[in-house]
């Protein structure tokens, strides 16, 4: 992490402010509420969850927090920037430079491309060269590092040994962690994870899960995750938040959570009787 980056952190710990603040987030599509008022906070360091049934608005959030959709209302702010509301919005690489990354539901691969080269494009959004210095090859510095840079990367999420094979032709679990390397890549402070053990198996899920509590740890990340395995998201959470419908119904620690009837009754229904 550069000495920019820790000073905020520091600054940041000593204000209290979250990293991540949403104040009564609102996405409306026509008629269709998917977001409804919407509040919470991730403070630094904290890998915080949000869950909720199918077509809760979770991943809607998220297209939110990252400048896919403009919310029609509430605020966002990302350290002490307001990033998003009815009157501000950027696009979503302005949001990955200023620290915010984010993996996919879908896995999104650059196919076509190495495992090196996913994660070599992803660092190209922070490179100093430009067209000129690339054609009159004055980069080979900057491209030498950012190749070690990668094996690096490659090496934490254990893929060095595949760095030269098609990234699409890698089994699904390791796709996940190449997509994790490549959003590592743009030096983030805060990652989003949007449901990243889906299709895993009850094994490789507990594996994924001590590998975000090391990299989190590692890279000093502040970590938003949506999830549907239960067994992760009560594992690793510092805190959850629950939505039903669009609406937050629950927040507060896995083990407040878990007994809360409102999110039992979300989950499972109610009987009639």
């Amino acid at each position: 992490m550069s000495e920019a980056n820790v000073q905020t952190v520091a600054d940041m710990q000593t204000a209290g402010i979250p990293v991540l603040k949403l104040e009564h987030l609102t996405m409306q599509f026509g008629g269709v509420i998917a977001v409804n008022d919407f509040s919470m906070h991730i403070d630094q360091g904290e890998i915080v969850a949000l869950i909720g049934p199918n077509g809760a608005g979770k991943t809607t959030a998220f297209n939110c927090v990252t400048s896919v959709y403009q919310p029609t209302g509430g605020r966002i702010y990302f350290k002490d920037q307001e990033i998003g509301s009815g009157r501000i919005h950027h696009t979503p690489d302005r949001i990955t430079r200023m620290g915010i990354a984010r993996t996919f539901q879908n896995i999104r691969l650059f196919s076509g491309m190495t495992v090196m080269d996913n994660v070599m494009t992803a660092m190209h959004l922070r490179r100093r060269s430009n067209l000129v210095t690339q054609m009159l090859h004055l980069n080979a510095d900057e491209e030498r590092k950012n190749r070690e840079k990668a094996w690096k990367l490659l090496k934490t999420v254990g893929l060095t040994d595949v760095a030269e094979e098609l990234a699409t032709s890698l089994p699904y679990g390791k796709q996940r962690l190449l997509e994790i390397a490549r959003a590592l890549a743009t030096d983030p402070s805060l990652l989003l994870l949007d449901e990243p053990a889906a299709g895993m198996n009850p094994q490789e899920t507990a594996e994924l899960g001590q590998f975000i509590v090391r990299i989190k740890n590692e890279f000093d990340l502040t970590v938003f995750m949506i999830e549907h395995h239960m067994n992760l998201v009560m594992d690793i959470s510092d805190r959850i938040y629950v939505l039903d419908f669009g609406k937050p119904i629950a927040n507060g620690t896995p083990e407040e959570v878990q007994q809360n009837p409102v999110v039992i009754a979300a989950y499972l229904g109610v009987d009639e009787e």
